[in-house]
């Protein structure tokens, strides 16, 4: 499947999908835990999926963020660990989550 297909299914087929496979996406990764919402995020670990790479140019040709974790909540770019927590601390996190 290529890549441009198996990033957008993902993102639009669940409430957040994280893209990550660094220390700081552990950070995301534990911060959307503690709302709790199961199977309702999907988390690619890029070094671990055979299109990864691929998936990876393509992300950053449509948010034009190369770094991850690359986050969408609702189909929408969130951006980065920075960005997760920064919405985190001001609730704005939660809202996007209801």
């Amino acid at each position: 499947m290529a890549a441009k297909t198996v990033a957008e299914d993902l993102i639009a087929k669940n409430m957040v999908a994280i893209f990550r496979y660094c220390p700081y996406c552990s950070r995301t990764k534990r911060t959307i835990s503690e709302f709790k919402l199961g199977d309702k995020v999907a988390i690619v670990e890029l070094d671990h999926h055979e299109n990864g790479a691929a998936i990876q140019d393509y992300l950053a040709s449509k948010t034009g963020q190369r770094t991850v974790p690359n986050v969408f909540i609702k189909k929408e770019h969130i951006g980065g660990d920075s960005d997760v927590q920064a919405a985190n601390r001001s609730g704005q996190l939660a809202k996007l989550l209801a």
